[in-house]
């Protein structure tokens, strides 16, 4: 069992790193307080074929499996929380479900211009009354000939109102509930679609949030993704490997905060001698070590186990329970060890640590995966 990674990876690896610490790093304070969304970077994204990551090369993409996916979701994370939100949604909802379950039609229209960033991809299900609980969407698709008409709200969309195509669930049998959703594919600009608030958040802030609103939108029969009220059953799956994404960027703010926390540590003295010699300071490091390193060998099994065919409903919930929680733990430990001066914004550690929060709540709770965990552990529905 061999846990380096071969030269594909390592050369993926060394780009991203480049990349994030150079052309992210210096400017994601700055996006930050701004609550601003980067376009100006999104050009760059592409030139390294980052939002095409597992997008086949016959529609322009990198054509890469779920593990590059993975460490560059990390990679990037370790400077900016929210830009690798922006690249690990784009590339693991909207994108991803048009790549699932697109006809072939439906893949040239849209993938070639997701992999190159003429558009970025959204991806709808959470509304304001349902999150974990699916069955309670109230977005509807009526069909009127070979037309549907959505109506309904959307919430916590994310590139909610700078992607180019949202992907959208909505019920279509609505006495069946979870079981009668479906999937349209609207591009932004469609009429009656349209972002209704921008939210404002404890972190994440240059990712762009918003509330999305559908009145009267009519699209044609073209753009429904997969089977008719089988929307709900592709989500299933459609999130396994979001999970893994969001597993990585919780791991690529651990290991932001880690680097932090030893750096400040060796610099800063008190009663003199630097910080790092005192066993308090000692023993917090060591613990946000050995939990990362865990978090990594569960991310990166569940990356491996996305791309083998096999199932990985649970190792991907287990690498996101363990991964989302380890990170909030090593960022709060690495502004304990900055102290006072860790509580400011003057140091970078506080971003990464309200940043590491929405790891526990998006694409399914803590207590979500703790369930999902646990029912196929004990082969309950």
């Amino acid at each position: 069992m061999d846990f380096a990674l071969d030269e594909l990876h390592s050369t993926i690896q060394k780009t991203a790193r480049a990349f994030a610490q150079n052309e992210v790093l210096p400017h994601a304070t700055s996006w930050d307080r701004e609550e601003r969304f980067p376009k100006e970077i999104v050009p760059k994204l592409s030139e390294l074929g980052f939002l095409g990551i597992r997008i086949p090369e016959e529609y322009g993409g990198s054509g890469l499996a779920t593990l590059a996916y993975s460490i560059i979701v990390e990679e990037i994370a370790r400077a900016d929380g929210s830009l690798a939100l922006t690249v690990a949604s784009h590339n693991g909802l909207g994108t991803a479900h048009i790549l699932a379950f697109g006809d072939e039609g439906q893949k040239k229209r849209w993938l070639p211009r997701l992999a190159t960033g003429e558009m970025l991809g959204a991806w709808a299900l959470t509304e304001p009354g349902s999150g974990s609980d699916a069955a309670g969407m109230a977005t509807t698709a009526v069909r009127r000939g070979d037309r549907w008409v959505l109506n309904g709200t959307k919430m916590f969309i994310t590139q909610g109102s700078v992607g180019g195509v949202c992907v959208v669930l909505a019920l279509t049998t609505p006495e069946r509930k979870q079981r009668g959703i479906t999937a349209f594919a609207v591009e932004h600009g469609t009429p009656g679609m349209r972002p209704s608030k921008h939210l404002e958040k404890l972190g994440m802030r240059s990712s762009d949030t918003v509330e999305l609103v559908f009145e009267d939108v009519e699209i044609g029969d073209d753009q429904r993704l997969g089977a008719l009220d089988m929307g709900f059953i592709d989500t299933l799956k459609i999130l396994d490997r979001g999970r893994v994404s969001i597993a990585s960027l919780a791991l690529g703010l651990g290991e932001a905060a880690l680097d932090m926390a030893v750096r400040y540590a060796k610099d800063r003295k008190q009663f003199g001698k630097p910080i790092s010699d005192f066993q308090a300071i000692q023993w917090m490091v060591a613990d946000m070590r050995t939990e990362l390193d865990a978090a990594r060998l569960l991310v990166w099994r569940a990356a491996v186990l996305a791309d083998s065919g096999e199932r990985y409903s649970r190792e991907a919930s287990m690498a996101k329970l363990y991964a989302s929680e380890v990170a909030t733990r090593a960022c709060n430990k690495a502004l304990q060890i900055h102290g006072g001066y860790g509580y400011t914004r003057e140091f970078v550690v506080e971003r990464h640590l309200r940043d590491a929060k929405l790891c526990e709540i998006g694409e399914g709770t803590s207590e979500v995966q703790r369930l999902v965990i646990a029912r196929s552990i004990l082969n309950v529905a």
